[in-house]
């Protein structure tokens, strides 16, 4: 291990690496074991550098987006795990806004009502980052990200860079094909139109009023747990279930919304699973409907290590 490590410092050198990092410091849930390298990238050339890097002492990697619609199990990640923070430029050309992978749906909404764009609203609540919309086709509120998007830059496993346009994307219900591909996104352009900055302003201030009253934002959460099911909504199912307010370890389906689970006392990754597990059998056995998670879980359990 020290062998590897000196290696990564000589290879990466000038770059922000952080050893055996606790990722529970960066993720929405607070919960999740160590990264072995933890790395921000601050441009595409050190992104590139390291993917090469990685792949060359074949090194598994991954990058972790923003954290947020996410939980990462109490083991860690083997390898580098990337964070794109500090890839987060956006500009606007005429109607077109373009953002880097890192940067946050809510500042890219700001800067698109300052612009007196419209048609990015939908996001302007969302605690996700460009890359991970772009992933999971993240929406809100009837709108999403297939709906403005033109076009997406994205790094193959083998650290090609390409340009992709939203039919290559082919996405559905919070899905995309890079989930299958393994690629991730660099960056995205977004095809907007011009607004009354008054009435944007309005809208988004409308929503992020819904957002609080509905949704448990005081906790640490992994944000929509499951998917809508056909013909229903899962907070509803779960909440006939008797599930809300219903407790494992320090995680728990949220008395505000029983679509969330929240981190109410010092949670880890394996309670969050567990209530999981839990309410998709409740529910399936009540009413024959099987919740799907939307959530991504990634890492290894405890028990491996």
């Amino acid at each position: 291990m020290t062998e590897i490590i000196t290696k990564i410092k000589t290879a990466l050198v000038g770059l922000d690496i952080r050893f055996d990092e606790p990722l529970k410091n960066y993720t929405y849930t607070k919960v999740g074991g160590p990264a072995d390298y933890l790395v921000f990238p601050r441009n595409k050339s050190e992104l590139k550098k390291v993917v090469a890097f990685a792949n060359q002492e074949q090194i598994p990697w991954l990058v972790l987006g923003n954290a947020s619609n996410l939980i990462v199990r109490d083991g860690g990640i083997r390898g580098f795990v990337i964070m794109f923070d500090r890839l987060n430029t956006i500009t606007v050309n005429g109607y077109t806004l373009e953002a880097e992978a890192g940067a946050k749906l809510v500042e890219t909404s700001k800067v698109a009502l300052h612009h007196s764009l419209t048609g990015f609203e939908f996001a302007c609540g969302i605690p996700g980052s460009v890359g991970g919309a772009v992933f999971m086709n993240a929406g809100a509120y009837g709108g999403e990200i297939a709906h403005v998007l033109v076009s997406a830059q994205i790094m193959t496993r083998d650290g090609e860079i390409k340009t992709l346009d939203a039919r290559e994307l082919r996405f559905g219900y919070r899905s995309s094909a890079i989930q299958d591909s393994g690629a991730v996104v660099i960056s995205a352009k977004f095809a907007l139109k011009p607004g009354d900055h008054q009435q944007i302003g309005q809208e988004m201030a409308r929503l992020n009023h819904l957002r609080e009253l509905k949704q448990p934002l005081e906790y640490p959460s992994c944000g929509s747990v499951f998917k809508r099911p056909p013909g229903h909504f899962a907070g509803q199912l779960i909440m006939e279930a008797g599930l809300k307010g219903y407790r494992i370890g320090g995680v728990e389906v949220s008395t505000k919304h029983a679509g969330f689970m929240v981190n109410v006392a010092q949670g880890t990754a394996s309670d969050y699973e567990a209530l999981i597990a839990h309410v998709i059998q409740t529910v399936e056995a009540q009413t024959q409907v099987t919740l799907e998670p939307e959530v991504r879980i990634i890492g290894e359990s405890l028990e491996k290590n």
